[in-house]
């Protein structure tokens, strides 16, 4: 609304114009208190880490869980699924134990079994492992918002036999600019997760991971050095690359 418009607005309908006032603030403050509540019940839960890597043969991986908060238990349910939402097959993990309770300031562990399948053997395989925690409500808090927060972590299958460092895979990627395209390869057998990833200093929003042995395309405006950084094995972040 232009600034003259405004003004007349105000001046011949104050009681419209407080009405909107007042609406604007408590639609913030009600977008507000649901994120406030969601923080709450995800610093419940923690994590022991944001992503699994299972060695083949290895007899499981595992990874654990806690509860931050000192006064209120969570249940906590975890199961395996598809990194692809399409893929309706089975999947060859299970995770024990798949609903628990978990007290306050205590912590479990989430194992990770391989159950068997009929896998790629000269890359990776990835698949999501999930973890809802329900913060409970008391008898007689009718009225109280229960909030369950569900977050997801890679779990990465990871073949023997596999050539090559993966923790330097990152580092093998490489890039061209086609058109309004930046154009990436993968020619490592390894998934590599983007922390960053820029061209002329203007980032790409959520730029995501390259699946091995593959190539990734985003649209791109104009051209210049193409920087980027990646997620190790371990959740950190490593050292800027540049090409």
């Amino acid at each position: 609304m232009h600034l003259l418009d405004s003004f007349f607005f105000i001046r011949c309908f104050p009681d419209a114009y407080l009405m909107v006032v007042i609406m604007k603030n408590m639609l913030a403050g009600i977008a507000a208190a649901f994120l406030l509540l969601a923080a709450a019940a995800q610093a419940g839960i923690i994590m022991g880490g944001t992503r699994v890597i299972y060695q083949e043969g290895k007899r499981e991986a595992s990874i654990s869980v806690s509860n931050a908060d000192p006064h209120s238990p969570y249940l906590v349910q975890s199961w395996v699924e598809n990194y692809v939402e399409k893929e309706q097959g089975p999947v060859p993990f299970i995770v024990t134990p798949p609903l628990f309770r978990l007290d306050p300031d205590q912590e479990n562990v989430l194992r990770i079994n391989f159950i068997g399948a009929d896998l790629p053997r000269d890359r990776e395989s990835v698949y999501w492992l999930n973890v809802k925690s329900i913060a409970p409500t008391q008898k007689g808090d009718v009225n109280k918002l229960q909030v369950n927060i569900k977050s997801k972590f890679k779990i990465f299958y990871r073949p023997n036999s596999l050539a090559g460092d993966p923790m330097k895979a990152w580092q093998q990627l490489t890039f061209k600019v086609e058109g309004n395209r930046l154009v990436a390869h993968n020619p490592t057998p390894y998934f590599v997760s983007f922390f960053s990833l820029s061209v002329g200093g203007k980032e790409i929003d959520e730029p995501g991971m390259i699946a091995p042995l593959t190539r990734k395309e985003w649209p791109v405006n104009g051209a210049g050095t193409i920087r980027w950084r990646a997620i190790n094995d371990f959740g950190g972040i490593t050292d800027s690359a540049q090409q």
